[in-house]
């Protein structure tokens, strides 16, 4: 599962990653992005644009077009065939960037403890993901939801889940039109030994704070037998 990241790329990712790809002037930085807030992705409509989507996929059938937060990640296996995601699979697919994403180990009295994963290259991150439009009269609501497959060896710690990481070679590849078994080919678990993880703080558990200060390293506490 893949329920919370964050987008606070720096001056040197950027240019590294994102110089050929129009941005906003007033560049929007979140080290804290949650369910059904507006976050950046890269669709194949307009692959050289960074356009601003709900998190949360809303289906173009949808009757109210409401975004109760309830599908921000997809799986992988059988995806072309959920009634969701089937379409957007095959024909609405997008990149979503990201410096790292969160995820939460249960501690004693099953406590929730945060932690940070990002690339040990200290690249940004771009997950697979797909997405939506729904419309009703003047009404329009774009959404998203991440991709996700079986952890690499650094995430099983943690879930059972984890978003699908597109490589450089592979991201072209996926805004591009393809055979729907060479895009599920793309839907892999990322190398091990390709992560850094480290505990952060609990503050990122309200989705009203977002601040510099969840990137910082959290000790880890002693247990009964460390």
């Amino acid at each position: 599962m893949c329920g919370r990241y964050s987008f606070a790329p720096k001056p040197k990712q950027i240019d590294a990653q994102l110089r050929d790809i129009q941005r906003p002037l007033d560049l929007k930085i979140s080290f804290n992005i949650a369910p059904t807030q507006q976050a950046y992705v890269i669709a194949n409509d307009q692959p050289g644009l960074l356009q601003q989507m709900q998190w949360g996929l809303v289906p173009h059938w949808s009757a109210s077009g409401a975004n109760a937060g309830k599908l921000i990640n997809a799986r992988s296996e059988g995806i072309e065939e959920k009634p969701s995601f089937g379409e957007p699979i095959r024909s609405r697919r997008c990149l979503v960037p990201a410096d790292s994403f969160y995820e939460w180990r249960s501690g004693p009295g099953r406590k929730k403890i945060p932690y940070r994963i990002h690339l040990k290259s200290d690249d940004l991150m771009f997950m697979a993901g797909i997405w939506d439009e729904w419309k009703k009269g003047k009404e329009s609501v774009r959404s998203f939801s991440i991709i996700t497959t079986a952890p690499n060896r650094e995430m099983e710690t943690l879930h059972n889940r984890m978003p699908v990481l597109l490589r450089a070679e592979q991201q072209h590849l996926w805004l591009s039109s393809l055979p729907l078994d060479e895009v599920l080919s793309l839907l892999t678990t990322p190398a091990d030994g390709s992560l850094d993880i480290y505990r952060v703080s609990e503050k990122v558990n309200g989705t009203g704070y977002d601040e510099a200060d969840l990137h910082d390293a959290v000790p880890e506490q002693p247990t009964l037998f460390g």
